[in-house]
């Protein structure tokens, strides 16, 4: 900034609009999340699911029997949270709670003809999101970023 702005006062924005934030790894990433959330949302908005509830009804339909702490533990979700998906999935009718019969102590998860139905119409709402994230890379650079994410996550 130049000395005569400075003293009139005056603040002048950086040339580049996110001046030091440009070369923070973390800010692009909460920026991309946010862009693939909001379309995620949009994309789902008449199924009235939550990204976590699509995801312990398909986990839940690929291995029947999981127990919830299972569900939990591969969704890397705590137990609170885990308990809440699958009462709100239960109360939709879409998973069902047995009791284990392997561990009475704990509960089996199932999904019911309903939720199958919702699973149905979600894949395709995944369908619609994922042409729209992939659409933006080649396969090597889908590949090379689904490598370097998981290297963060996993």
């Amino acid at each position: 900034m130049s000395s005569a702005a400075l003293s009139q006062g005056k603040v002048e924005p950086p040339a580049d609009e996110l001046g030091g934030l440009r070369d923070i790894l973390g800010f692009h990433i909460r920026l991309a999340h946010g862009a693939v959330y909001r379309h995620f949302a949009e994309t789902f908005a008449n199924l009235g699911l939550t990204q976590k509830q699509v995801s312990a009804l398909w986990l839940v339909a690929e291995q029947p029997g999981i127990s919830q702490i299972e569900l939990g533990k591969r969704l890397r979700m705590d137990r609170a949270t885990t308990m809440t998906i699958v009462n709100r999935l239960q109360a939709r009718d879409y998973l069902r709670r047995e009791r284990s019969a392997s561990d009475a102590r704990k509960q089996a998860l199932f999904v019911t003809d309903a939720g199958l139905g919702a699973l149905v119409e979600a894949k395709a709402c995944i369908a619609e999101h994922e042409a729209w994230l992939k659409a933006r890379f080649t396969e090597a650079e889908i590949e090379k970023l689904v490598e370097m994410l998981a290297r963060i996550h996993e």
